[in-house]
């Protein structure tokens, strides 16, 4: 993967002035919700990999381009769709990341009962193998509990080059965890769920509910591990607010966070991102480096999908998209 500056903090990102710049459209399998997207480099184009569902909430994976990163067309059918027992409900909240002309993408399997991280391999981003669950029996949110017993995991980011001679992944939704392997394909989690995650829920904070895996992490420019992340608060009347923060993470001990951001990088500010769904939300998965930026996907409560970009040396107030 070719990118340009990281530094942490990454940013600041600005949201797109013509947000959303996708949203629910048909009568099909994306009529009612676009959101939680993908993103990808090919061909110095940009490709997303979207959630999409009708009112039956039962989630598709679909494909749309662009070369500017801001103005995308869509495929007409979706690229992954429920067809197992484990994501007969959904196949939901995609990331991806490609490695020697391979695409792994990670995303939740939903049966209505348990949500399990699953990976899914593919060469041309339309034909998908899937490769099943990828942590069966662990349950991401531990150790606060979600109020129910059984496994449960989402949000998977795999780093884009070996740490400590081992390919790794942050995963997780409640808590953040690592898991390595040597192939790409079988993924095991470095400590069980009843050890001490990499991050959890900080009270008093942004992330007092939950927090979850974004995007794929990025290797900084020093060599330490950038995380993006996204994180909850839940309200006095059961609603929740999510936002989307950052760590910086050892390199040599990628469970030692070294700093995090103390408040949110993208947080809720528009209508779309107020109002839809779930209320509320700015929700990232896709981070991509196109040209002379860096541009954030994020599902906006559920409903549209938004971009905010990022200009390294551009001043705050420049960080708009190309008329």
């Amino acid at each position: 993967m070719s990118h340009g500056p990281v530094h942490f903090p990454l940013g600041p990102f600005t949201p797109h002035e013509d947000n959303p710049i996708l949203a629910p459209q048909g009568d099909s399998w994306e009529s009612g919700s676009v959101y939680n997207p993908a993103a990808v480099v090919v061909d110095d184009r940009v490709a997303l990999l979207y959630r999409a569902h009708a009112d039956d909430i039962v989630s598709h994976v679909g494909l749309a381009w662009s070369d500017d990163g801001y103005r995308f067309e869509r495929e007409p059918e979706p690229v992954l769709s429920p067809s197992e027992d484990y994501d007969r409900f959904g196949c939901e909240d995609p990331r991806v990341i490609a490695i020697d002309g391979t695409y792994y993408l990670t995303y939740s399997g939903w049966d209505r009962t348990q949500s399990l991280l699953c990976l899914a391999t593919s060469t041309d981003l339309r034909t998908w193998t899937k490769h099943g669950p990828l942590f069966p029996d662990f349950d991401t949110f531990q150790p606060q509990g979600r109020g129910e017993t059984g496994p449960w995991s989402k949000a998977g980011g795999i780093v884009p080059a070996k740490v400590n001679g081992r390919w790794l992944m942050y995963f997780g939704e409640g808590s953040i965890w690592t898991a390595t392997s040597d192939d790409l394909l079988t993924w095991t989690p470095t400590v069980s769920d009843t050890e001490p995650p990499v991050m959890a829920p900080r009270p008093g904070t942004f992330s007092d509910f939950l927090v979850e895996v974004g995007p794929q992490p990025l290797i900084t420019d020093d060599g330490l591990i950038l995380l993006l992340h996204n994180a909850a608060v839940k309200n006095a009347d059961g609603s929740v607010r999510y936002t989307a923060g950052q760590l910086l993470i050892h390199p040599d001990r990628p469970d030692e966070i070294l700093a995090e951001l103390t408040r949110p990088w993208l947080e809720p500010v528009t209508r779309e991102e107020r109002q839809g769904l779930v209320s509320n939300v700015t929700f990232v998965e896709g981070l991509v480096w196109l040209r002379d930026r860096w541009l954030a996907y994020y599902g906006q409560s559920d409903s549209t999908l938004g971009v905010a970009t990022f200009v390294p040396g551009a001043r705050h107030s420049d960080l708009l998209a190309p008329s």
